[in-house]
Parts: C-alpha cells; structure tokens; sequence
C-alpha cells in the first residue's frame, strides 16, 4: 500500500488499541486530572503545548487539568531524581490525579530484542505499582500506554535506520500485547509516525531521529488525540471548513455559522459566528501532507473571476491568494481566533512553566547541596509554595477556553 494511502488510514480511523473483543470507553472525562509521566517525549510535551490545548478544549465548560511530570531519560526502570525529590506518588496525590498517561519505550529499545522480557517485566510492574491505587481520594487510577515513535531517516545523522526501527516495533508490539492483557488502554505512536516519515520529501518530524520537533510534536500530538477519543462518534478535533460559490452566491460552513452573506461586483462579505475552536497552525510554511493539509481550517471560494484577493476578518489581514488557489481550498488558520488560540497555548505552556519551578527546582544546590543554608535555600521552600500557586492560579484562568465571537469577513481583490 502506497505510505500516502496508510496515513490516511491511520489518521482518520481507530488506533487506541485495548484489550478483550469490547474496546472500553476512554478514561479522559469532562473535569479530570491527568498527570503524563515519561521520558524526553513526555517532557517536552509540556514545553509545546499542543496536546494539552487540544485536550483541554475538548470540554470547554469542564476542562481537563494536566501536570506533566515527564524527565528527560527516564525509563520503567531508571528514574533518576536529586536527593529528597518529592516522589511521584506524592505528586500525583498532590494532583488528585485520575488519570495518568505513560509515555515509555524509546530508552528501554536501546536493549534491543535481547531486553524485550525485561521491557515486558518492568512494564508489568509499573501497571500493578498503580493499581487500585486512588490518587483522587475517591476512584482507581485509569492508565493509558503510549508507544514511541518511530526513528526517522535524517541521512548520517541516524545510523542503524533498518536495526533501530526493527527494534522498536518489537516494543511497540510488546506494549501492546501488555497493554492487551492488563486491560490497559494503548495508543500506537510508531506505526503513524512511520508512515508519516516514509512520505517522499516529507517534513521532518525529528531534529535527531527520536526527537521531535515543534512541528513533530504539534502532528504527533493530533495522532495522540485521535487515539485518546476514537470510541466517540467523531473523531476529535473537527477543522473549520467554509465553502463559497461566487457564481451561485451558495455557501456553507462547519465549526461555523455564516449569516449576511452579501457579494458585490468582485467582493464577497459576511458574518461567521465560531461554532468550534480554530484549529492551531503548524510551526512550518512548507506543504504539508495531504492527510495533515485536510486538518486545517480552511476555505474554498469556486468561480471568482481571475485575479489575486485578499481575505480580511474583522479587518486584519488573514492570507491573499490567486483565484485558482481559492477554488482549491486555502488555509484560513492566522484569524484573529487563531492568534488567540496561540495565545492560549502560549497561556499553558507558561502555566506549565510555573509548576515546573514548584515541581523541579532549577538548582537543587539550594536544597540538598552546600547553599541549602544560605538566605536564599532558606527561602526556596516558600518560593516553590508561591510557583504552585501561581501553576493553580493560571490553570483556573485557562477554564473556559477563547471567546468565540461572531465575526466580520471580506474577501476584496488584491490592489498591490
């Protein structure tokens, strides 16, 4: 099967692999605690913000809350921490966490086939570690597994392409088939980033080969969603769509409501109301994908008469394109809602930022090493007091998500 036609597939249908002939219901819920816990995957999921924002808008009236407790090198096995770090256990009750999302593998494949027993073993114990227990003080834990991603072909940059590859599709597999056995949820990153990396002149989505890059993690954060809400009746997060006819004056909208539609010699204008959120743009200016391009906001206007037009949303200039490349569909995702949904994104990663300080002390030297006795040690406790309280602070002001707002469009032809 041709690699264009395999990500279709597994972007548009079920990933979110689990165990017994019945898939059970996914465990993320309107109002809930999630915590992520991992390696550098995890970790920088917090610094990019892409997922969170997508699942936190996802109950915009009962968001989600999230603490990303991912560290750069962890594994099952090794989890490295300063002297008196706070456990994880401890953290996670702090959170009131009910659901935890375990990111692992990439480490552990290093072992290659001759470490897969003990990947299973570690992966065993890790699951039975939280079983029953009830971080919430009311409920069991839910888990969700999560695979890595494939190693991507950057040329000297990534020796042992066909080796590494094989290996970790085995501890994908074997996660799987754990995941299978301990009725844990799973969602499979390999197979989609794969196939992504198998498209020729694909953008990369690694600066190394293992890890991403802002664009990795804004695709692969999509891939994440999808597999964290395949059992609802639609898939995820649903891109705008505005079609437009000039000739027939006939128009149509989803994620929207257009009202006043009005065409004048060359002009075209109109209300939209935002039904949904706007979908984030991606961090690159290069064509993406076919099955990645069908999931950004974008707009089809058919029959203009020839020429260049600009498009314009409440007065501030969106995007200009010819009259071919409208009647093809253009992306639409630099709207004043879309700036302020980076702005909302840039919102999360800085309350992540703030728990970070209260969670992860930049310089552990105040705490366990020679300063811990100097006037600033002595005032790191209260300081990392005061971050917590800042990471709740921002997380009850990020309820609610954007304001969607009607808005007015114009589409007018380019004069420059």
């Amino acid at each position: 099967m041709h690699a264009r036609a395999i990500i279709l597939i597994l972007l548009s249908s079920s990933f979110f692999q689990t165990a017994g002939s019945a898939e059970p219901a996914s465990p993320l819920l309107p109002g809930i605690r999630i915590a992520i816990v991992g390696n550098t995957f995890a970790e920088q999921l917090r610094s990019h913000g892409y997922l969170e924002t997508l699942l936190l808008q996802h109950w915009q009236e009962e968001p989600v809350s999230i603490r990303n407790l991912g560290w750069a090198g962890d594994t099952l096995s090794i989890r490295d921490r300063p002297t008196n770090f706070p456990t994880e256990e401890s953290t996670l009750r702090d959170h009131q966490t009910d659901v935890i999302i375990a990111c692992f593998g990439m480490g552990e494949s290093f072992e290659g086939e001759k470490g897969i027993e003990n990947f299973k073993t570690d992966l065993k114990a890790f699951i039975a570690s939280h079983r029953g227990k009830q971080y919430n003080g009311e409920s069991d834990v839910r888990l969700i597994l999560v695979s890595p991603i494939a190693y991507e072909d950057l040329g000297e940059l990534t020796p042992r392409l066909e080796e590494r590859n094989r290996e970790l599709q085995l501890y994908t597999d074997a996660m799987r088939k754990v995941a299978a056995n301990e009725t844990v949820p799973f969602v499979d990153l390999y197979g989609p980033t794969s196939a992504l990396m198998s498209v020729p002149d694909a953008i990369p989505l690694t600066t190394n080969g293992i890890h991403l890059s802002a664009y990795g993690y804004w695709v692969v954060s999509k891939i994440l969603y999808d597999g964290f809400f395949e059992s609802e009746s639609a898939i995820g997060e649903q891109p705008w769509r505005i079609n437009v006819d000039a000739k027939t004056n006939m128009s149509e909208a989803k994620g929207l409501s257009i009202s006043g539609y009005s065409l004048d010699r060359r002009e075209i204008s109109f209300q939209a109301t935002e039904l949904a959120n706007p979908s984030l743009p991606p961090p690159t200016q290069r064509n993406l994908p076919k099955a990645l391009k069908a999931r950004r906001d974008t707009m089809v206007i058919k029959n203009l008469q020839p020429g260049k037009y600009v498009l314009t949303v409440d007065g501030q200039r969106v995007t200009t394109a010819s009259h071919e490349e409208w009647a093809a569909g253009v992306a639409i995702d630099s709207t004043p809602a879309h700036r302020a949904g980076e702005a909302y994104r840039n919102a999360i990663n800085d309350k992540n930022l703030q728990f970070v300080y209260s969670w992860k002390a930049l310089n552990q030297v105040h705490i366990v090493g020679e300063r811990r006795n100097s006037p600033s040690g002595r005032a790191l406790p209260e300081e990392i007091l005061e971050f917590n309280a800042l990471a709740n602070q921002k997380d009850a002001a990020l309820e609610g998500g954007i304001e969607l707002k009607t808005r007015e469009w114009r589409l007018i032809p380019d004069t420059n």
